[in-house]
């Protein structure tokens, strides 16, 4: 197979270990940078061009696009599937994902477990929306922040209030959340790959600091989840329609609930901590699923 990846870092951790994967198993993987891509639009002849020439023969394509550049990543990945291009992660899909208010809309609908979350666009409602989430504490976060950047937790009513002011003055969409404190500074990801969990980790943050994220200076160790998370997970990823991501969850008092879907999960952790080859695992689902045309949304949607 020919396979792109839309990718700015080839010598990331995780995009290495994909280029690895795919040319052990025979596959060939160009890693296109995301912002040298051009879109091409002309009626029934949708066109990528890379620095300035037209990309054909491809049989699937990565979307590994980052946080900062998802608009722009977006219009590239929806021009590959309107060619016919199969993704390993659809453009709608990922869109959802990036959002953090419509994701948890769409987990809510299906009645997977989540953190009591509010959302209000005026600061004078502050204290209805801490009161919604039982709080304080409470914890803040950016919509579409990511690696744990833009999430505070507010421990009295009156930081909550100066956060939210803050982030709102500046302009900036926010969600609160409740604070579940029975987690411990700990959480799970689980690895979805094609319906299934393949891998699943705890991360525990760094002293002081209640995220878990690997970025923020966080460990990570393998772990045995339960029936009822490896549900959850999968879940998830299928409302979501990712065929792969990281779920994030923490252990609650009343079961698991989700933090975060990731459409582009990291693999240097959770390889490192569960010793498998998930990159092995998403090159043979590519393999054995992509075919051309088989979108579901056709970049619409």
């Amino acid at each position: 197979m020919k396979i792109a990846m839309l990718a700015r870092n080839a010598s990331l951790y995780s995009h290495r270990r994909l280029m690895e994967a795919a040319e052990a198993r025979g596959h060939t993987l160009d890693v296109l940078n995301t912002l040298r891509c051009t879109v091409q639009i002309a009626s029934h002849r949708p066109t990528v061009a890379y620095e300035g020439e037209t990309i054909t023969g491809y049989d699937a394509v990565i979307p590994r696009i980052g946080a900062s550049i998802t608009h722009y990543g977006l219009a590239i990945l929806r021009q590959f599937e309107m060619a016919g291009v199969w993704p390993l992660n659809e453009s709608v899909a990922i869109g959802r994902s990036r959002d953090k208010l419509r994701s948890m809309q769409i987990l809510a609908k299906y009645g997977l477990g989540l953190p009591l979350t509010a959302f209000a666009h005026d600061p004078k409602q502050t204290s209805q929306i801490i009161k919604a989430v039982n709080g304080p504490p409470v914890v803040i976060k950016l919509l579409e922040g990511t690696q744990g950047i833009g999430v505070v937790l507010a421990e009295t009513e009156a930081s909550a209030k100066s956060v939210i002011e803050a982030f709102r003055g500046a302009n900036v969409n926010i969600l609160v959340q409740e604070f579940i404190k029975e987690a411990g500074g700990t959480d799970i990801r689980a690895l979805v790959v094609g319906g299934k969990v393949v891998a699943a980790m705890q991360r525990t943050g760094a002293p002081d600091d209640f995220r878990s994220n690997l970025h923020r200076g966080g460990s990570a160790q393998l772990i045995k989840i339960t029936p009822e998370e490896r549900s959850t997970a999968v879940r998830a990823a299928r409302r979501m329609g990712l065929n792969v991501c990281g779920v994030d969850m923490l252990r609650s008092n009343h079961g698991p609930v989700i933090m975060e879907v990731n459409s582009s999960p990291g693999l240097e952790g959770i390889e490192t901590a569960t010793g498998k080859d998930i990159a092995g695992m998403i090159i043979d689902f590519i393999a054995t699923h992509a075919a051309a045309g088989k979108t579901k949304t056709k970049g619409k949607g």
